[in-house]
């Protein structure tokens, strides 16, 4: 980051899948950030072991490590959620969980967390955000509830998420809403 002054906001997205339409999401939500704001994708999700009290001690695995530094370092969290079985993404789940530890001082404890995302559902997901936001907020992160965006894939009747200028524009007002939430805890 240039500018120490930019907010800088990671994304978390639960779908491993490359050519995710979550992916697509995460990456416009990207591409188009306002000014002064920088977001960047996280790639692992999938490398991190399944959360037990049992490996989360010294040395803590490399991967779980470098997953809570991104997440320290980042001054707010996006979160692009598909809805699995009418929930959130195992691997989502888990990256939650090791985030939340230690308890009350877990690496997203106080850090303000959108949820946005697609699903092929006729709600576009609005479980998995909803099953997202509690397990955030349980966690220890301040989840911003005025970002709400769950889209319905098949309403993109197959175009890319880039070509598709409303999903574009709710994804930039997502992040600037994100970045607004962000400064307020910080001022």
């Amino acid at each position: 980051m240039d500018d120490k002054n930019n907010t800088k906001i990671l994304v978390l997205v639960g779908s491993l899948r490359r050519d995710s339409v979550n992916r697509s999401l995460a990456q416009v939500a990207a591409d188009n950030a306002p000014a002064g704001v920088e977001v960047e994708l996280y790639s692992g999700l999938e490398l991190l072991p399944f959360y037990n009290e049992d490996i989360d001690v010294d040395p803590v695995n490399a991967e779980v490590v470098r997953l809570r530094k991104a997440v320290a370092d980042a001054d707010a969290v996006l979160i692009a959620t598909p809805e699995y079985n009418g929930t959130i993404p195992a691997v989502l789940k888990n990256a939650i969980d090791w985030l939340s530890r230690p308890y009350g001082a877990g690496a997203i404890t106080g850090k303000s967390v959108g949820v946005v995302g697609a699903a092929l559902a006729q709600f576009g997901g609005k479980w998995s955000h909803d099953d997202t936001s509690r397990s955030v907020g349980i966690a220890g992160g301040r989840v911003v509830e005025d970002i709400e965006l769950h889209l319905p894939i098949g309403t993109l009747e197959g175009r890319p998420v880039t070509d598709v200028p409303e999903v574009v524009e709710q994804l930039r007002r997502a992040v600037a809403v994100l970045a607004a939430a962000t400064a307020e805890v910080t001022a």
